[in-house]
């Protein structure tokens, strides 16, 4: 992909991305209070049992106190907002902040960290790490931390049997919190790299997806053009017979003169349209396959406009075979042909397009003579939003500018049936190689 693409996406991206940031995030009302209302529950089901059938003191009073504030603060939000609405990062982060704190104040009735459930911090700072901004998830963070930190000095003593109290080694407690506050930080890491990750996949799924309407699209006009010169022609061989006519009959004279200016923009006119019609032809969405020569001619003359720079073609059936007939699609079209752009892009004088094919496989290599991919990336390479500006190897900082490309590019050919590959030419040897196999079953033409 040209960089002038790679960067109209990316500047894009940046304004989605604000928007979700600064406005609503990915949390409905609905999945808290859903949430919460299993929190309510099960915090009512552990205090009741342990003072009820365990026979521990409690102060009972306090602990059903702090649960009915979860149950009302539910009950106030289902009948003020609709349960599908998206909330904003702040009213999320508010809502998590609640029910920090109510989880902590019933472990300072309940001896704090000491506490098995102190463990249950963990879920607010997780929760909060998949679905809201940084900010507001370094904001969860220090809270939670702050009430672990605090729980550990100020707390009631843990029920126990016998209204007797129970004692954990010093060094045992201080473990306690250590492994908790790990835990938050460790849980909030990992789930926050999980959530970015599938939010740049959604988005470069979105942006694949709208290459391939637009070449469908493309592939269309075509089809539509074709059609047009075809109803065109009967009007227009009229016109032309009726202005030959006219030319014949009429005196020398301006009216005469016309008449020769109509007849020969009709002339005109017909060849535009038996050029439209010729050209239509390769591109009719109609014609469903095509010889693997033929496809990858197709692929590669939109992009066949750098007169410095040769596209060569290595077509290698194998003897006695003829030439593999395979599916035309636009995905084939655009992933290959998306590759091709790149490698004219970097190559110093020549791209050479290899094709191959035995019983079982097609297998076609994109060699360009250029500086190739950098080692740093090329592991990386397919992946949504790689860029190499401003890191790697010289190599990285002339080859940029490819993530979202290759993405797409990898993307639609693999849903063709495809596996695509990167590499590099073996030294002394340079440029850069990709290489697509497919099964033939997949994508020849049954017989």
């Amino acid at each position: 992909m040209k960089k002038t693409d790679f960067t109209y996406i990316e500047n894009n991206r940046p304004q989605t991305r604000a928007v979700r940031q600064d406005s609503f995030g990915r949390l409905r009302l609905r999945t808290l209070v859903s949430l919460r209302w299993l929190a309510v529950i099960g915090q009512v089901l552990t205090v009741a049992f342990v003072a009820f059938k365990l026979g521990y003191e409690l102060p009972l009073a306090t602990c059903f106190g702090a649960i009915a504030a979860s149950a009302w603060l539910n009950i106030i939000l289902t009948f003020s907002f609709p349960s599908q609405r998206m909330m904003k990062h702040w009213e999320a982060a508010l809502q998590l902040v609640f029910d920090i704190s109510q989880l902590g104040f019933l472990l300072y009735l309940t001896g704090g960290t000491n506490n098995p459930f102190a463990l249950l911090f963990i879920a607010p700072a997780t929760i909060a790490a998949a679905t809201l901004s940084w900010r507001w998830i370094i904001t969860i963070i220090i809270v939670t931390l702050t009430w672990v930190g605090s729980l550990h000095f100020w707390h009631l003593s843990l029920p126990w049997m016998d209204a007797g109290q129970f004692q954990l080694p010093i060094m045992y407690e201080n473990g306690v919190v250590i492994a908790i506050g790990i835990g938050v930080l460790f849980t909030s890491v990992y789930a926050w790299r999980v959530a970015a990750e599938e939010l740049r996949l959604a988005n470069a799924l979105i942006a694949t997806q709208t290459i391939l309407a637009q070449e469908q699209k493309l592939a269309a006009l075509g089809g539509l053009a074709a059609a047009a010169a075809h109803e065109l022609g009967t009007p227009l061989a009229t016109i032309q017979l009726t202005a030959k006519e006219l030319t014949r009959d009429l005196s020398e004279g301006v009216a005469k003169d016309d008449a020769k200016l109509i007849f020969d923009q009709s002339l005109r006119c017909r060849d535009i349209l038996r050029d439209l019609s010729a050209h239509s032809a390769l591109n009719d969405p109609t014609i469903e396959f095509l010889p693997i020569g033929q496809l990858l001619h197709e692929a590669a003359a939109k992009h066949d406009n750098n007169h410095d720079k040769a596209i060569l073609f290595e077509i290698n059936p194998p003897q006695n075979e003829p030439e593999l007939i395979v599916f035309r699609r636009p995905e084939i079209l655009y992933g290959i042909g998306n590759f091709i752009e790149n490698g004219i892009s970097y190559a110093k004088s020549k791209l050479t397009i290899k094709c191959k094919w035995d019983a079982k496989l097609l297998d076609i290599t994109i060699i360009d003579d250029g500086p190739g991919f950098d080692p740093d990336i090329l592991p990386r390479l397919g992946e949504p939003y790689i860029s190499s500006r401003g890191q790697g190897t010289i190599g990285a900082q002339v080859r940029e500018g490819m993530g979202l490309g290759f993405f797409i590019a990898k993307t639609l050919l693999e849903r063709a049936g495809g596996e695509v590959s990167f590499g590099n030419q073996l030294s002394p040897m340079q440029g850069a190689i990709v290489r697509i196999i497919w099964s033939r079953d997949d994508i020849e033409q049954s017989a």
